[in-house]
Parts: structure tokens; sequence; C-alpha cells
């Protein structure tokens, strides 16, 4: 089983811009200890994400390898149908 994500600085990050746009402020601001926590987060997510990209990829070469396709072609027909 994966370890769970703290997701709770990205969470905060997206109350602390909500907040500012509502209060029409040109600027975001936090605690440094808040922005690493966010860093923290994000690369965490990146990181999983990427890793399950992998994980997809090696699962749909594996299933590429097995299947088989047939095609039958019957060479068509010109001209009008009798």
């Amino acid at each position: 089983m994966r370890n769970q994500i703290n997701i709770t600085p990205i969470t905060q990050f997206t109350q602390l811009l909500r907040a500012t746009e509502l209060s029409q402020q040109k600027e975001v601001k936090m605690p440094i200890q808040q922005a690493r926590l966010l860093n923290l987060a994000l690369t965490e997510l990146l990181d999983q994400i990427n890793r399950d990209y992998g994980e997809l990829l090696e699962a749909l070469k594996q299933q590429q390898g097995s299947e088989v396709i047939t095609v039958n072609l019957d060479g068509g027909f010109f001209g009008e149908e009798k």
C-alpha cells in the first residue's frame, strides 16, 4: 500500500489564494514554512504521478505484446452490382 500524500498545504494555498483574490490584493504572501510544505506536497504528487505513469506504460507494453489482430480483405468490387 502506498503512503498517503498530505495535500493539506495545497488546500491551504488554495484558500489563501481565494482570500487574496476576494480582498483584491495584488500579492500572495505566506510564511516560508508553509511554502516548504507546499513544495513538498507538490513534489510528492509529481513523483507519484510519474510512478503511476511508468506502471501504466509497462502494463500497456505487456498487454500489447500478447494481442493478435487478424485482418481479412476481399479485394473489393468495381462497377455496377448485378
